[in-house]
């Protein structure tokens, strides 16, 4: 014989709020975290100060720089400029949209700075900007 059983059956609540809260809480960290990752890890150097700075975002920027001394790194390594030309071609070989950021320290030597664009002219490099602070 069959028990009957008289009592109400409740419906589970799904509980919609806490989760877009959640949902959310999420998004604003994951937009704050990759604000952070798309800066460009370069050398710290005094940069000249210029009204229209803006910073470039594209994951595909190769930093150059051009220190005080007249030193050129390539992306954080100290390079001959012998050397510089070959980098330059080994980095447009892999990325042909590759953009070319110059950092010049604002004491360093015109002719240096001059002489990193010639090469990167020399080179086929058709994206290339140079970095400045805005100016307070």
């Amino acid at each position: 014989m069959r028990r009957r059983d008289f009592r109400e059956k409740t419906q589970p609540l799904v509980m919609i709020i806490p989760m877009i809260d959640i949902m959310l809480f999420l998004l604003v960290f994951f937009m704050i975290s990759t604000i952070y990752m798309v800066q460009t890890n370069t050398l710290p150097v005094s940069l000249p100060q210029a009204t229209g700075a803006d910073k470039e975002t594209r994951p595909n920027v190769v930093p150059i720089t051009v220190l005080a001394s007249g030193d050129v790194l390539f992306d954080q390594d100290s390079v001959p400029n012998q050397q510089l030309a070959e980098k330059i071609h080994k980095a447009l070989a892999e990325d042909k949209n590759a953009i070319f950021v110059l950092r010049g320290d604002k004491s360093a030597r015109y002719e240096s700075v001059v002489a990193v664009l010639d090469l990167l002219k020399k080179s086929g490099a058709s994206r290339v900007s140079i970095a400045t602070e805005l100016k307070k």
